[in-house]
């Protein structure tokens, strides 16, 4: 009883230590100085006006939505398709195809941004929602196979044999069967490669331009020049976006449940 409450007392302060620099961010974001001060003198939303009167913050924020979601619609497609195809593997096939997979979150993210950055320039594709997305379904990829394969691993495979045996198509026993039993798998792993997506900065970095501008790189230009309270702003927007995120994915496994 004694080390039970001692482990959970650490784990406590474990994830306070990690978690309290983050959360110190949202009441920075209601400064009513032009300085950040924690805790404020004076609390105030004037920041938050200017965040959303600002038409480029607007605008990088709106990328920001966009590139995420079109990301992760592709990696919940071909992550899917992928988990479905690497589960018929067996031996050493199949663990070469999940290390291929896996390369994106292993290969530092510098090297990636690179050689993106030399493919979109050669068929000019630098600076657009587009590339933004391709390059963000790379990094997010490996998180929808990982997930969903979680979920097929755990399927009980005579289930897919019986309602082939009674007559339905590959596809029909996929849309009934598979796919409703894996679905924990594939909206955990689209809520992984939205916030991915979102969260991501130095991609961004390498491939955004003055039309494609996404939330994280307009803070990276910001703190630049100066660190103001709308840097702030815009840090606990992509934190209450990522909460919500996880928070909706969690009300729909257990509605789906």
């Amino acid at each position: 009883m004694a080390g039970r409450v001692v482990l959970s007392a650490f784990s406590a302060l474990v994830g306070a230590f990690l978690l309290l620099p983050i959360l110190a961010v949202v009441p920075a974001a209601f400064n009513g100085s032009s300085f950040i001060r924690l805790p404020p003198d004076n609390w105030s939303v004037r920041w938050w006006g200017a965040f959303f009167a600002d038409q480029t913050w607007r605008r990088s924020l709106v990328t920001s939505l966009q590139v995420a979601t079109l990301a992760a619609a592709l990696s919940v497609v071909l992550g899917t398709a992928a988990a479905l195809g690497i589960e018929r593997l067996g031996g050493w096939v199949r663990q070469l195809a999940l290390a291929l997979f896996v390369g994106p979150v292993i290969v530092p993210v510098i090297v990636l941004a690179v050689a993106l950055y030399s493919l979109a320039r050669s068929v000019g594709l630098v600076g657009t929602t587009t590339m933004l997305a391709i390059a963000h379904t790379m990094l997010a990829l490996p998180y929808v196979a990982l997930n969903v394969g979680v979920s097929l691993a755990a399927l009980d495979p005579r289930l897919r044999l019986a309602a082939t045996g009674l007559g339905a198509s590959p596809w029909h026993a996929f849309r009934t069967v598979t796919l409703p039993l894996i679905m924990p798998g594939v909206i955990g792993g689209a809520v992984f490669a939205f916030v991915t997506s979102f969260d991501e900065v130095v991609l961004s970095v390498f491939l955004a331009g003055p039309q494609a501008k996404t939330l994280p790189v307009r803070i990276w230009e910001e703190i630049r020049v100066e660190y103001t309270p709308i840097v702030a702003v815009a840090a606990t927007i992509m934190i209450g976006l990522a909460v919500a995120a996880v928070a909706a994915s969690r009300v729909i496994q257990r509605r789906d449940a």
